[in-house]
Protein backbone atom coordinates (compact mmCIF):
# COMPACT_ATOMS: atom_id res chain seq x y z
CA UNK A 1 0.00 0.00 0.00
CA UNK A 2 1.40 3.41 -0.82
CA UNK A 3 2.75 5.68 2.26
CA UNK A 4 -0.70 8.30 2.70
CA UNK A 5 -0.63 10.03 6.00
CA UNK A 6 -2.83 7.80 7.50
CA UNK A 7 -0.43 4.75 7.04
CA UNK A 8 2.34 6.64 8.04
CA UNK A 9 -0.19 7.43 11.80
CA UNK A 10 -0.37 3.98 11.71
CA UNK A 11 3.27 2.57 11.68
CA UNK A 12 4.37 5.31 14.18
CA UNK A 13 1.91 4.58 16.83
CA UNK A 14 2.76 0.84 16.15
CA UNK A 15 6.54 1.53 16.88
CA UNK A 16 5.74 3.81 19.96
CA UNK A 17 3.89 0.94 21.11
CA UNK A 18 6.21 -1.57 20.50
CA UNK A 19 9.57 -0.15 20.76
CA UNK A 20 8.88 2.37 23.39
CA UNK A 21 10.13 5.12 21.00
CA UNK A 22 8.57 8.90 20.70
CA UNK A 23 6.53 10.83 18.11
CA UNK A 24 8.96 13.48 17.42
CA UNK A 25 11.87 11.98 15.71
CA UNK A 26 9.76 9.37 14.21
CA UNK A 27 7.72 11.71 12.55
CA UNK A 28 11.07 13.94 11.64
CA UNK A 29 12.30 11.00 9.54
CA UNK A 30 9.11 10.04 8.03
CA UNK A 31 8.83 13.64 7.26
CA UNK A 32 12.43 14.42 6.01
CA UNK A 33 12.70 10.86 3.71
CA UNK A 34 10.09 12.80 1.48
CA UNK A 35 7.40 10.32 1.87
CA UNK A 36 4.62 13.00 1.61
CA UNK A 37 5.25 15.73 0.06
CA UNK A 38 2.05 17.63 -0.03
CA UNK A 39 1.74 20.32 2.72
CA UNK A 40 -1.93 19.18 4.08
CA UNK A 41 -0.86 15.65 4.31
CA UNK A 42 2.19 16.56 6.32
CA UNK A 43 0.23 18.25 8.37
CA UNK A 44 -2.31 15.79 9.01
CA UNK A 45 0.27 12.96 9.60
CA UNK A 46 1.59 14.62 12.59
CA UNK A 47 -1.99 15.97 13.71
CA UNK A 48 -3.10 12.27 13.83
CA UNK A 49 -0.34 11.33 15.24
CA UNK A 50 -0.05 13.83 18.42
CA UNK A 51 -3.99 14.10 18.63
CA UNK A 52 -4.58 10.20 19.19
CA UNK A 53 -1.70 10.05 21.55
CA UNK A 54 -3.22 13.03 23.24
CA UNK A 55 -6.91 11.47 23.27
CA UNK A 56 -5.76 7.91 23.26
CA UNK A 57 -7.13 7.06 26.85
CA UNK A 58 -10.90 8.79 25.40
CA UNK A 59 -10.92 6.69 22.19
CA UNK A 60 -9.53 3.41 24.13
CA UNK A 61 -12.56 3.69 25.98
CA UNK A 62 -15.27 4.47 23.39
CA UNK A 63 -14.04 1.10 21.82
CA UNK A 64 -13.90 -0.83 24.98
CA UNK A 65 -17.50 -0.17 24.81
CA UNK A 66 -18.01 -0.84 21.18
CA UNK A 67 -16.28 -4.33 21.06
CA UNK A 68 -16.86 -7.11 22.47
CA UNK A 69 -13.85 -8.99 23.38
CA UNK A 70 -10.79 -7.32 25.44
CA UNK A 71 -9.22 -4.31 23.88
CA UNK A 72 -5.61 -5.55 25.42
CA UNK A 73 -5.79 -8.29 23.32
CA UNK A 74 -6.56 -6.49 19.94
CA UNK A 75 -3.64 -6.67 17.32
CA UNK A 76 -2.10 -3.57 17.63
CA UNK A 77 -1.82 -2.30 14.11
CA UNK A 78 -5.59 -3.22 14.12
CA UNK A 79 -6.19 -0.94 17.30
CA UNK A 80 -3.91 1.48 16.43
CA UNK A 81 -5.83 2.18 13.11
CA UNK A 82 -9.30 2.42 15.02
CA UNK A 83 -7.93 4.83 17.48
CA UNK A 84 -6.91 7.40 14.54
CA UNK A 85 -9.97 6.58 12.62
CA UNK A 86 -11.99 7.75 15.56
CA UNK A 87 -9.52 10.39 16.53
CA UNK A 88 -10.32 12.05 13.38
CA UNK A 89 -14.31 11.45 13.73
CA UNK A 90 -14.11 13.10 17.21
CA UNK A 91 -11.75 15.87 17.24
CA UNK A 92 -11.28 16.68 13.32
CA UNK A 93 -14.43 18.79 11.22
CA UNK A 94 -13.01 18.64 7.86
CA UNK A 95 -12.67 14.55 6.90
CA UNK A 96 -16.24 13.24 6.29
CA UNK A 97 -17.00 10.01 8.16
CA UNK A 98 -17.42 7.89 5.21
CA UNK A 99 -13.94 8.79 4.17
CA UNK A 100 -12.67 8.12 7.34
CA UNK A 101 -14.35 4.26 7.64
CA UNK A 102 -13.53 3.59 3.79
CA UNK A 103 -9.14 4.60 4.44
CA UNK A 104 -9.43 2.63 7.88
CA UNK A 105 -11.11 -0.30 6.34
CA UNK A 106 -8.49 -0.17 3.26
CA UNK A 107 -5.73 0.19 5.91
CA UNK A 108 -6.72 -2.64 7.99
CA UNK A 109 -6.72 -4.71 4.69
CA UNK A 110 -3.48 -4.07 4.07
CA UNK A 111 -2.00 -4.93 7.62
CA UNK A 112 -4.52 -7.77 8.94
CA UNK A 113 -7.22 -8.61 6.04
CA UNK A 114 -9.08 -10.27 8.52
CA UNK A 115 -9.89 -8.03 10.87
CA UNK A 116 -11.41 -5.27 8.19
CA UNK A 117 -15.00 -6.31 9.00
CA UNK A 118 -14.41 -6.26 12.85
CA UNK A 119 -13.00 -2.71 12.11
CA UNK A 120 -15.98 -1.10 9.36
CA UNK A 121 -18.62 -2.85 12.28
CA UNK A 122 -17.12 -1.10 15.59
CA UNK A 123 -16.71 2.65 13.31
CA UNK A 124 -19.82 2.64 12.22
CA UNK A 125 -21.50 1.96 15.09
CA UNK A 126 -19.72 4.37 16.73
CA UNK A 127 -20.84 7.11 14.61
CA UNK A 128 -24.20 5.66 14.42
CA UNK A 129 -24.34 5.83 18.19
CA UNK A 130 -22.35 8.97 19.16
CA UNK A 131 -25.19 10.24 20.49
CA UNK A 132 -25.96 7.87 23.17
CA UNK A 133 -22.49 7.51 24.58
CA UNK A 134 -22.55 7.31 28.33
CA UNK A 135 -19.94 9.62 29.16
CA UNK A 136 -18.67 9.13 33.05
CA UNK A 137 -19.91 12.60 34.66
CA UNK A 138 -18.06 14.46 37.09
CA UNK A 139 -20.49 14.80 40.11
CA UNK A 140 -20.61 11.23 40.38
CA UNK A 141 -17.08 10.70 39.77
CA UNK A 142 -14.39 13.03 39.45
CA UNK A 143 -11.06 10.92 38.67
CA UNK A 144 -13.06 8.95 36.31
CA UNK A 145 -14.49 11.61 34.37
CA UNK A 146 -11.00 13.34 33.94
CA UNK A 147 -9.28 10.63 32.97
CA UNK A 148 -12.07 9.44 30.46
CA UNK A 149 -13.15 12.46 29.07
CA UNK A 150 -9.63 14.52 29.19
CA UNK A 151 -7.55 11.08 28.64
CA UNK A 152 -5.49 10.85 31.34
CA UNK A 153 -4.56 7.52 33.30
CA UNK A 154 -6.58 6.80 36.31
CA UNK A 155 -3.80 6.52 38.46
CA UNK A 156 -1.77 10.01 37.84
CA UNK A 157 -5.55 11.82 38.57
CA UNK A 158 -5.85 10.53 41.13
CA UNK A 159 -2.19 11.43 42.46
CA UNK A 160 -3.26 15.15 40.61
CA UNK A 161 -6.26 15.13 42.63
CA UNK A 162 -4.30 14.60 46.00
CA UNK A 163 -1.99 17.43 44.76
CA UNK A 164 -3.62 20.51 43.23
CA UNK A 165 -7.31 19.26 44.04
CA UNK A 166 -10.22 18.33 41.25
CA UNK A 167 -10.36 21.99 39.69
CA UNK A 168 -6.81 22.32 39.30
CA UNK A 169 -6.33 18.76 38.09
CA UNK A 170 -8.94 19.21 35.92
CA UNK A 171 -7.34 22.44 34.14
CA UNK A 172 -3.93 20.91 34.04
CA UNK A 173 -5.58 17.78 32.27
CA UNK A 174 -7.09 20.44 29.35
CA UNK A 175 -3.86 22.13 29.38
CA UNK A 176 -2.07 18.92 28.85
CA UNK A 177 -4.10 18.10 25.75
CA UNK A 178 -3.65 21.59 23.72
CA UNK A 179 -1.06 21.89 20.81
CA UNK A 180 1.78 23.45 22.08
CA UNK A 181 3.50 26.71 20.64
CA UNK A 182 7.16 26.44 19.29
CA UNK A 183 9.54 28.37 22.01
CA UNK A 184 12.70 29.51 20.98
CA UNK A 185 15.36 32.03 22.60
CA UNK A 186 17.83 34.32 20.77
CA UNK A 187 21.31 33.88 21.04
CA UNK A 188 22.26 37.07 22.83
CA UNK A 189 26.04 36.38 21.28
CA UNK A 190 24.54 37.12 18.02
CA UNK A 191 21.65 38.84 17.76
CA UNK A 192 19.15 40.92 19.23
CA UNK A 193 15.18 39.79 20.05
CA UNK A 194 14.25 42.65 17.88
CA UNK A 195 16.51 41.58 15.07
CA UNK A 196 15.49 38.01 14.74
CA UNK A 197 11.97 38.89 15.22
CA UNK A 198 11.73 40.92 12.51
CA UNK A 199 13.91 38.59 10.10
CA UNK A 200 11.40 35.36 11.13
CA UNK A 201 8.39 37.52 10.45
CA UNK A 202 9.94 38.28 6.81
CA UNK A 203 10.38 34.22 6.58
CA UNK A 204 6.67 33.89 6.72
CA UNK A 205 6.45 33.31 10.88
CA UNK A 206 4.08 34.66 13.30
CA UNK A 207 5.87 35.70 15.96
CA UNK A 208 5.72 37.09 19.53
CA UNK A 209 7.83 37.91 22.38
CA UNK A 210 7.50 35.61 24.99
CA UNK A 211 5.61 36.18 28.66
CA UNK A 212 8.27 35.67 31.08
CA UNK A 213 11.63 34.89 29.72
CA UNK A 214 13.45 37.99 28.48
CA UNK A 215 15.10 36.56 25.33
CA UNK A 216 12.17 33.95 24.25
CA UNK A 217 10.00 34.24 21.14
CA UNK A 218 6.80 32.14 20.03
CA UNK A 219 6.52 31.04 16.77
CA UNK A 220 3.14 30.43 15.77
CA UNK A 221 2.08 29.32 11.80
CA UNK A 222 4.93 28.33 10.96
CA UNK A 223 5.60 28.92 7.34
CA UNK A 224 8.66 26.45 6.83
CA UNK A 225 10.36 24.27 9.33
CA UNK A 226 12.34 26.61 12.17
CA UNK A 227 15.74 24.73 11.30
CA UNK A 228 15.73 25.74 7.99
CA UNK A 229 15.43 29.17 9.06
CA UNK A 230 18.59 31.93 8.32
CA UNK A 231 17.89 32.20 11.78
CA UNK A 232 18.54 28.92 13.21
CA UNK A 233 21.52 28.19 10.74
CA UNK A 234 23.09 30.69 11.77
CA UNK A 235 23.07 30.57 15.56
CA UNK A 236 20.71 33.44 16.43
CA UNK A 237 17.90 31.01 17.86
CA UNK A 238 17.67 27.87 20.04
CA UNK A 239 14.88 26.06 20.05
CA UNK A 240 13.92 25.71 24.22
CA UNK A 241 10.81 26.01 25.97
CA UNK A 242 10.18 29.26 28.07
CA UNK A 243 10.30 27.81 31.39
CA UNK A 244 13.52 26.02 30.45
CA UNK A 245 15.13 28.97 29.77
CA UNK A 246 14.31 30.02 33.20
CA UNK A 247 15.99 27.52 34.49
CA UNK A 248 20.07 29.58 33.31
CA UNK A 249 18.47 32.73 35.61
CA UNK A 250 17.44 30.53 38.42
CA UNK A 251 21.16 30.03 38.64
CA UNK A 252 22.13 33.50 37.42
CA UNK A 253 25.90 32.62 36.09
CA UNK A 254 28.31 35.57 36.36
CA UNK A 255 30.89 36.44 33.76
CA UNK A 256 34.37 34.90 34.27
CA UNK A 257 32.95 32.12 36.92
CA UNK A 258 33.12 28.44 36.51
CA UNK A 259 29.71 26.51 35.89
CA UNK A 260 29.07 22.99 35.55
CA UNK A 261 26.02 21.56 33.62
CA UNK A 262 25.82 18.35 35.33
CA UNK A 263 23.81 16.79 33.26
CA UNK A 264 23.88 18.61 30.02
CA UNK A 265 22.11 16.51 27.13
CA UNK A 266 22.54 18.10 24.05
CA UNK A 267 23.78 21.25 25.65
CA UNK A 268 20.49 23.53 25.38
CA UNK A 269 20.79 24.78 28.93
CA UNK A 270 24.53 24.32 28.93
CA UNK A 271 24.58 27.35 25.72
CA UNK A 272 22.20 29.44 27.29
CA UNK A 273 24.30 29.52 30.57
CA UNK A 274 27.15 30.40 28.35
CA UNK A 275 25.28 33.58 26.47
CA UNK A 276 24.27 34.57 30.08
CA UNK A 277 27.88 34.78 30.62
CA UNK A 278 29.20 36.91 27.71
CA UNK A 279 31.17 33.62 26.66
CA UNK A 280 33.28 34.83 29.46
CA UNK A 281 34.62 32.09 31.76
CA UNK A 282 34.03 28.54 31.89
CA UNK A 283 31.13 26.06 31.15
CA UNK A 284 31.58 22.30 31.86
CA UNK A 285 29.02 20.30 30.38
CA UNK A 286 28.43 16.91 31.57
CA UNK A 287 26.93 13.97 30.35
CA UNK A 288 27.05 10.57 30.28
CA UNK A 289 25.83 9.43 26.79
CA UNK A 290 28.72 9.94 23.83
CA UNK A 291 25.87 10.87 21.74
CA UNK A 292 24.95 13.39 23.39
CA UNK A 293 28.04 14.91 24.25
CA UNK A 294 28.12 15.05 20.25
CA UNK A 295 25.48 16.76 19.58
CA UNK A 296 26.42 19.21 22.23
CA UNK A 297 29.95 19.81 20.85
CA UNK A 298 27.66 20.64 17.29
CA UNK A 299 24.99 23.13 18.96
CA UNK A 300 27.79 24.87 20.72
CA UNK A 301 29.80 25.52 17.01
CA UNK A 302 26.43 26.29 15.71
CA UNK A 303 25.82 29.01 17.99
CA UNK A 304 29.56 30.37 18.51
CA UNK A 305 30.22 29.70 22.06
CA UNK A 306 33.68 29.39 23.20
CA UNK A 307 33.34 28.67 26.98
CA UNK A 308 31.92 25.18 26.94
CA UNK A 309 33.93 22.40 27.60
CA UNK A 310 32.26 19.34 26.57
CA UNK A 311 32.82 15.86 28.82
CA UNK A 312 31.35 12.37 28.99
CA UNK A 313 31.14 11.40 32.22
CA UNK A 314 28.65 9.75 34.65
CA UNK A 315 28.40 11.78 38.18
CA UNK A 316 26.60 9.56 40.06
CA UNK A 317 30.03 8.33 40.85
CA UNK A 318 32.69 10.32 42.67
CA UNK A 319 34.51 12.84 39.80
CA UNK A 320 37.56 12.85 41.89
CA UNK A 321 39.99 15.78 42.92
CA UNK A 322 39.56 17.92 39.92
CA UNK A 323 35.92 18.98 40.41
CA UNK A 324 36.03 18.53 43.93
CA UNK A 325 35.05 22.68 45.19
CA UNK A 326 35.97 24.14 42.21
CA UNK A 327 32.39 25.35 40.59
CA UNK A 328 30.75 28.62 41.61
CA UNK A 329 27.54 27.29 40.06
CA UNK A 330 26.01 24.36 39.20
CA UNK A 331 23.03 23.29 37.14
CA UNK A 332 21.41 20.04 37.95
CA UNK A 333 18.78 18.87 35.46
CA UNK A 334 17.98 15.79 36.13
CA UNK A 335 16.52 12.50 34.41
CA UNK A 336 12.65 12.45 35.01
CA UNK A 337 9.63 11.52 34.45
CA UNK A 338 8.60 14.41 31.69
CA UNK A 339 5.55 14.95 33.46
CA UNK A 340 5.29 18.59 32.99
CA UNK A 341 6.06 18.30 29.21
CA UNK A 342 2.72 15.97 28.19
CA UNK A 343 1.30 18.58 25.63
CA UNK A 344 4.83 17.54 23.75
CA UNK A 345 5.08 14.22 24.57
CA UNK A 346 1.76 12.54 25.34
CA UNK A 347 3.06 9.30 24.67
CA UNK A 348 4.88 9.51 28.28
CA UNK A 349 1.36 9.39 30.61
CA UNK A 350 0.58 5.90 28.78
CA UNK A 351 4.35 4.17 29.75
CA UNK A 352 5.37 6.06 32.89
CA UNK A 353 4.17 4.07 36.53
CA UNK A 354 4.17 4.96 40.06
CA UNK A 355 7.00 2.77 39.95
CA UNK A 356 8.91 4.56 37.36
CA UNK A 357 8.60 8.08 39.89
CA UNK A 358 10.49 5.90 42.61
CA UNK A 359 13.29 4.72 40.61
CA UNK A 360 13.54 8.54 39.10
CA UNK A 361 13.63 9.83 42.65
CA UNK A 362 16.75 7.33 42.81
CA UNK A 363 18.42 8.19 41.34
CA UNK A 364 18.25 12.00 41.37
CA UNK A 365 19.27 11.43 44.74
CA UNK A 366 22.20 9.99 43.56
CA UNK A 367 23.18 12.71 40.95
CA UNK A 368 22.34 15.54 43.98
CA UNK A 369 24.78 14.01 46.30
CA UNK A 370 27.73 13.28 43.12
CA UNK A 371 27.27 17.25 42.68
CA UNK A 372 27.52 18.50 46.13
CA UNK A 373 31.12 18.20 46.81
CA UNK A 374 31.70 19.50 43.18
CA UNK A 375 30.66 23.51 44.45
CA UNK A 376 32.59 25.70 46.56
CA UNK A 377 31.96 27.26 49.63
CA UNK A 378 29.05 30.17 48.67
CA UNK A 379 28.54 28.52 45.42
CA UNK A 380 24.72 28.19 43.70
CA UNK A 381 23.45 24.60 42.87
CA UNK A 382 20.02 24.72 41.16
CA UNK A 383 18.27 21.48 41.00
CA UNK A 384 15.49 21.56 38.07
CA UNK A 385 13.17 18.81 36.39
CA UNK A 386 10.06 18.46 34.22
CA UNK A 387 7.59 17.43 36.18
CA UNK A 388 5.08 18.35 38.47
CA UNK A 389 5.78 15.28 41.11
CA UNK A 390 6.78 16.53 44.48
CA UNK A 391 8.14 12.75 44.83
CA UNK A 392 10.45 14.10 42.07
CA UNK A 393 10.57 17.79 43.38
CA UNK A 394 10.10 19.06 47.19
CA UNK A 395 10.51 15.17 48.59
CA UNK A 396 14.13 15.23 46.68
CA UNK A 397 14.90 18.64 48.30
CA UNK A 398 13.71 17.66 51.73
CA UNK A 399 15.64 14.25 51.65
CA UNK A 400 18.86 16.24 50.46
CA UNK A 401 18.92 19.00 52.73
CA UNK A 402 18.25 16.34 55.64
CA UNK A 403 21.85 14.43 54.97
CA UNK A 404 23.57 17.70 53.84
CA UNK A 405 23.88 20.36 56.77
CA UNK A 406 26.32 22.71 54.51
CA UNK A 407 23.57 23.85 52.59
CA UNK A 408 20.32 25.62 52.75
CA UNK A 409 17.45 26.63 50.10
CA UNK A 410 17.62 30.26 48.90
CA UNK A 411 15.06 32.29 47.13
CA UNK A 412 15.13 32.29 43.13
CA UNK A 413 16.86 35.86 41.93
CA UNK A 414 14.40 38.46 41.66
CA UNK A 415 14.47 38.33 37.70
CA UNK A 416 12.40 35.03 37.77
CA UNK A 417 8.52 36.06 37.88
CA UNK A 418 6.70 36.05 41.24
CA UNK A 419 4.04 34.10 40.04
CA UNK A 420 6.23 31.13 39.39
CA UNK A 421 8.12 31.39 42.67
CA UNK A 422 6.03 29.10 45.67
CA UNK A 423 6.06 30.52 49.37
CA UNK A 424 8.56 28.08 50.26
CA UNK A 425 10.86 29.66 47.99
CA UNK A 426 10.94 26.78 44.89
CA UNK A 427 10.22 27.74 40.86
CA UNK A 428 7.50 26.21 39.84
CA UNK A 429 5.86 26.69 36.31
CA UNK A 430 2.95 24.98 35.42
CA UNK A 431 1.09 24.43 31.77
CA UNK A 432 -2.39 25.54 32.68
CA UNK A 433 -1.37 28.33 34.83
CA UNK A 434 1.39 29.78 32.54
CA UNK A 435 1.07 28.63 29.26
CA UNK A 436 4.68 27.07 29.36
CA UNK A 437 5.94 23.39 30.23
CA UNK A 438 5.68 22.23 33.67
CA UNK A 439 9.00 22.94 35.42
CA UNK A 440 10.53 22.63 38.89
CA UNK A 441 13.61 24.89 40.15
CA UNK A 442 15.26 24.63 43.75
CA UNK A 443 18.14 27.08 44.36
CA UNK A 444 21.01 25.88 47.23
CA UNK A 445 23.68 27.40 48.07
CA UNK A 446 26.50 25.50 50.07
CA UNK A 447 27.27 26.98 53.66
CA UNK A 448 30.85 27.67 54.93
CA UNK A 449 30.58 25.81 57.71
CA UNK A 450 33.62 27.34 59.19
CA UNK A 451 32.68 30.84 59.07
CA UNK A 452 32.94 31.95 62.68
CA UNK A 453 35.25 29.40 63.72
CA UNK A 454 39.11 30.02 64.28
CA UNK A 455 41.33 28.70 61.44
CA UNK A 456 43.54 26.49 63.64
CA UNK A 457 40.22 25.08 65.22
CA UNK A 458 38.90 24.17 61.16
CA UNK A 459 38.90 20.82 60.51
CA UNK A 460 37.83 19.13 56.76
CA UNK A 461 34.47 18.76 55.87
CA UNK A 462 33.87 14.54 55.27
Amino acid sequence: MKDSARSLAVDILNRIDQAGLFAEPLLDQALSRGALTDIHDRRLLTEIVYGTLRMRGRIDWVIARFYKGDPESMDSGVRNCLRTALYQFFFTDRIPAFAIVDEAVKLVKAIHPTASGLVNAILRNVMRREKEIPWPQIEADPAVHISVVHSHPLWLVKRWIALFGVQETLGLCKANNEIPPLSIRVNRLKATREEVMRRLEQDGFNVRETQFSPDGLVLMHAATPVRDTFSYKNGQIQVQDEASQLAGFLLDPRPGEKILDACAGAGVKASYLAEIMQNHGSVTAVDISRQKVKALRENTERLGIAIIAPLVMDLREDPGEAFRGVFDGILLDVPCSGLGTLRRNPEIKWRITSQDIRRHADLQKRLLDGVAGCLRPGGRLVYCTCSVMSGENEDVIADFLSRHGDFRRIRPPDIIPLSMVTDEGFFKARTDCHGTDGFFGAVLQRVNLYENIPSQDRRPHP
